[in-house]
């Protein structure tokens, strides 16, 4: 019996006995099927986890060498899929232009305790896009099977266990368009039988896809290119809306048909329009890069929003890399000149900054992922060093750090490692562009 399926008959036999929920999670094994977790909100649930590094450093249970990749690895029912790319070529390269480079990407299922190579898919996959270091899409896993996205947007669905094709799908050829400059890079969704994914094209920027068969369900909306920010559902105004930021737009569609609600129009810098809207109650936010930041007030009464304001100089984080997140009415996050801080919404006032979550002098776009863990957060930053500490609206605090993985990309002159870690089963997965390790986090 699975580690996970033991999970769910543990926590079913307390619950018939009367125990309780809070015992049930003492056993519960959170697992992180997708990006940001099992509810797509960068929030760790485990209990049981360390204060503090131990003085040599936590345990690493296991090291597996992968090839390159930007995307982060999912955990699910004793098992980490991983995507990288596989190529000859010197890929570490930072460039902002579409230079071609040959290689192939792939999918690997590692067991979750031991690190061993169960299954692995590969595929000739050309690149020519920028930093093209490999994949950037986390895999999604769900009912024994794993969605992939690939940077030059092949879609694969595989059966979980042994790794065989279900079905698969070429966007570009698809859908008649080519890679975002910096690729394929927004995350898929499944929602209920529907996996929903950018594609790009005249009238299916996004489109929605039968998770069993691959069949389009439906296509909607335009835009200049697909852009990065991964689909995300809110529920506002009586209704499920799906919210998509797209270089020229922050639309909203109906998830089960494609149908619009509304759109504000939004001008994306280069086509960078990275992060996911962020909801803070009656609030949609939204930013990106050149300080290009909107603020939408969600209608209660029907699928609707009003324009609060638009682009404060002073407010705003303009976030890149890293994906905000919202506790109560602040937001924390990475900024694009590289300093981690909290706005306030909706004034959008900024109530701190600090460069230190990244180790002081700023040169830009510097990268620490965020994860809440109980009153505390874990932070992975592109030195390759594991964080604890606390954030709140009056600043933030640092309770110890140490060093993990070395970073081994390249990015505005400097070595970095730019992949979100998975958090589960009291240990954090963590990836760079030769191995993945697994790190021991438990109390």
């Amino acid at each position: 019996m699975s580690r996970a399926k033991l999970s769910c008959l543990l926590g079913a036999v307390l619950s018939a006995s009367g125990i309780g929920a809070t015992s049930q999670t003492l056993f519960a094994l959170d697992d992180w099927p997708q990006w940001m977790g099992p509810k797509r909100d960068n929030i760790w649930r485990e209990t049981g986890l360390i204060d503090q590094f131990p003085k040599d450093g936590p345990k690493i249970v296991w090291r597996t060498k992968i090839a390159g990749g930007y995307s982060g690895p999912a955990v699910h029912d004793g098992k980490v899929y991983i995507t990288d790319y596989l190529t000859k070529d010197n890929v570490k390269v930072d460039n902002f232009g579409r230079a071609g480079f040959s290689g192939s990407e792939r999918i690997l299922c590692l067991d979750e305790s031991t690190g061993e190579v169960l299954w692995k898919h590969e595929y000739d996959c050309p690149y020519s896009i920028s930093y093209p270091g490999g994949p950037r899409c986390t895999p999604v896993v769900e009912n024994g099977l794993v969605y992939c996205l690939g940077a030059e947007g092949n879609l694969l669905c595989l059966n979980a266990d042994k790794g065989e094709v279900v079905w698969q799908k070429a966007l570009k050829e698809e859908y008649r368009t080519k890679s975002a400059l910096w690729g394929y890079s927004a995350h898929p969704l499944i929602d209920g039988d529907h996996l929903i994914t950018l594609a790009g094209g005249e009238g299916s920027h996004v489109v929605a896809l039968n998770k069993k068969t691959g069949a389009e369900v439906w296509r909607a909306s335009s835009s200049t290119e697909q852009g990065y920010a991964p689909p995300t559902i809110i529920n506002a105004g009586g209704a499920r809306q799906l919210i998509l930021c797209k270089p020229t737009a922050v639309t909203s569609l109906d998830p089960a048909t494609g149908k619009e609600y509304w759109s504000v129009p939004y001008e994306a810098s280069n086509g960078s329009i990275i992060m996911s809207p962020v909801q803070v109650g009656d609030y949609l936010y939204v930013a990106g890069y050149s300080k290009k930041s909107v603020l939408l007030k969600l209608n209660k009464e029907r699928p609707a929003v009003e324009e609060v304001w638009r682009d404060k100089a002073r407010t705003a984080m303009s976030p890149v890399n890293v994906q905000p997140i919202a506790i109560g009415d602040v937001i924390y996050g990475m900024d694009q000149g590289g300093a981690l801080m909290a706005i306030k919404i909706p004034s959008g006032e900024r109530l701190w900054e600090t460069p230190d979550a990244v180790g002081g002098r700023l040169a830009g776009s510097e990268t620490a992922f965020i994860v809440k863990e109980a009153e505390r957060f874990w932070l992975f930053n592109e030195k390759g060093e594991l964080i604890i500490a606390k954030m709140t609206p009056k600043g933030y605090e640092e309770l110890d750090r140490v060093k993990v993985i070395e970073p081994s990309n390249f990015a505005f002159g400097r070595e970095v490692v730019w992949s979100m870690p998975a958090f589960a089963n009291k240990r954090a997965y963590i990836r760079n562009d030769s191995e993945i390790i697994c790190v021991d986090l438990k109390k």
